[in-house]
């Protein structure tokens, strides 16, 4: 597999950074990429898109407060990728070298996507994004027991009322129930 992981893979900018609109049905999310702060994870992730890795993506977990143990630290959001639509091709994508945000400074705010992982350096295809600001996941933050947090690598820009509508949808146990299909990620 051939990945392009330069900041230059994407021609179409905004404000000087690449912009990806990800379509679904409930609506469109544009999201601004940060390169400059987050180069290897705004690379990889432009490379899937290249690769077509995405083509069969979807948002597919959603973490609500109200349904969180009460003795765990809390978290809202989205995730999404190709995890329940082609896991086949996810275990084989390796993962990427950890950008924390003590190094990115693009800490978890309402709208931020960031690279799910397990270990540093484990984050592949899989994304989330925040609903509401979400310090725990920041580097030293409550919500990942390594204290490395999570990449953060973009910001919605456009579709914040989409990516709610996404978090309000019908669930099982935090998993959509259907998935919500991406039908697909561009760049702009």
């Amino acid at each position: 597999m051939l990945f392009c992981f330069v900041a230059a893979c994407s021609s179409s900018k905004k404000g000087g950074n690449p912009v990806v609109e990800m379509r679904t049905k409930y609506g469109d999310i544009e999201v601004e990429l940060f390169p400059k702060q987050a180069p290897i994870t705004v690379a990889a992730f432009l490379s899937y898109i290249d690769s077509g890795f995405y083509d069969k993506a979807a948002f597919y977990r959603v973490l609500r407060d109200d349904e969180q143990p009460t003795d765990a630290p809390k978290s809202e959001l989205i995730q999404g990728g190709i995890w329940q639509t082609n896991y086949q091709l996810a275990t084989t994508i390796p993962g990427i070298q950890h950008e924390s945000t003590q190094k990115t400074k693009i800490l978890h705010k309402n709208g931020t996507i960031s690279l799910a992982r397990g270990e540093p350096g484990t984050a592949n295809t899989e994304f989330f994004i925040c609903v509401g600001d979400q310090p725990g996941f920041d580097y030293g933050g409550a919500n990942n027991p390594d204290g490395q947090g999570y990449a953060a690598f973009g910001r919605v820009i456009k579709g914040m009322d989409v990516v709610r509508k996404i978090y309000d949808a019908p669930e099982v146990d935090g998993v959509f129930n259907p998935l919500i299909y991406i039908f697909k990620i561009n760049k702009l």
